[in-house]
């Protein structure tokens, strides 16, 4: 019985073991990386200085053409992430002032977000591998179900998420392979598709008195940061619009361009618009807003 105990013990040691060395591996290698996706491009960058950051979803990545706020004389970034969440977003502006940033004008895409505080488990996987080197992401994450285990158990982040900083993500990123995300600085253009349903249905949406949009607004506040939060455009065929009446309400500072962009040859999907409607789009923003210079 006692050397099937020893025998056990040297299994558990030999198994942790290899998971702090695994812990180890994986972490200094995307710890030197910048290039793979706009999470690890904040967290590894040295101090930056922006007129414009734009931040959201998708809905912020596919619709803010970094390109044409340039030819105003604005140095300009779109830092959007498909998938992500309000929860996300705020946990990337407080890493850009943790670094150093300068950063003149926030523009948060701030509409079908709000009705949700929750992580987004794909976005929320990329921030994993720097859970012990940033103070800002541990405070960020310490109040989820799971951080003990993510947290504490060597490893165990890369294997639960797995289908972004598992094996595949980590040999990527030592071949520094390359990819677009940071092309078009960071702007994705979307191109038409003639088959795409321009439908939509968000009579189930409720807007939030959301407790990530009101950490941007005080983080802002702090770092003396022009905050411009906006919608974004919809399809036509959409039920449940007044959704849009409803943040106007709960937030009257955002400002409403859900209708600026009219007809379905703009759009890529109902939520989405492709680039010849991102650039309308955005040209319409850039002459509407007021943004700071000093």
């Amino acid at each position: 019985m006692k050397q099937f105990l020893l025998f056990i013990g040297k299994i558990i040691l030999v198994l942790l073991l290899s998971a702090i060395a695994l812990d180890f591996i994986y972490t200094l290698v995307f710890a030197q990386s910048d290039t793979r996706n706009k999470v690890e491009n904040v967290i590894n960058s040295k101090p930056q200085k922006y007129d414009v950051i734009v931040l959201g979803t998708s809905r912020a990545n596919n619709h803010f053409v970094s390109e044409l706020f340039e030819k105003e004389g604005l140095k300009t970034f779109n830092y959007g992430m498909s998938g992500s969440h309000l929860f996300e977003t705020s946990l990337l502006l407080k890493l850009m002032v943790e670094r150093g940033w300068k950063i003149k004008n926030v523009i948060v895409e701030t509409d079908l977000n709000l009705s949700n505080e929750k992580r987004d488990d794909g976005t929320f996987g990329r921030f994993m591998p720097f859970l012990h080197q940033s103070k800002t992401i541990t405070e960020h994450f310490k109040n989820e179900n799971d951080f003990t285990e993510l947290y504490y158990i060597p490893f165990y982040r890369y294997i639960r998420f797995d289908a972004k900083v598992g094996f595949r993500a980590w040999y990527k990123t030592l071949i520094n392979e390359p990819t677009n995300i940071l092309h078009h600085k960071g702007y994705y253009p979307l191109g038409f598709n003639p088959k795409a349903n321009m439908k939509n249905n968000i009579e189930g949406l409720v807007p939030l008195r959301n407790r990530y949009y009101e950490e941007i607004k005080q983080i802002c506040k702090a770092n003396d940061i022009h905050l411009i939060a906006v919608t974004t455009p919809m399809c036509a065929n959409v039920k449940g619009m007044d959704y849009f009446k409803k943040v106007k309400a709960l937030y009257p500072e955002i400002k409403e361009f859900e209708h600026v962009v009219e007809g379905d040859e703009y759009f890529s999907s109902c939520g989405h618009l492709n680039d010849k409607g991102a650039r309308l789009f955005t040209a319409t923003i850039i002459k509407a807003l007021d943004f700071k210079n000093e």
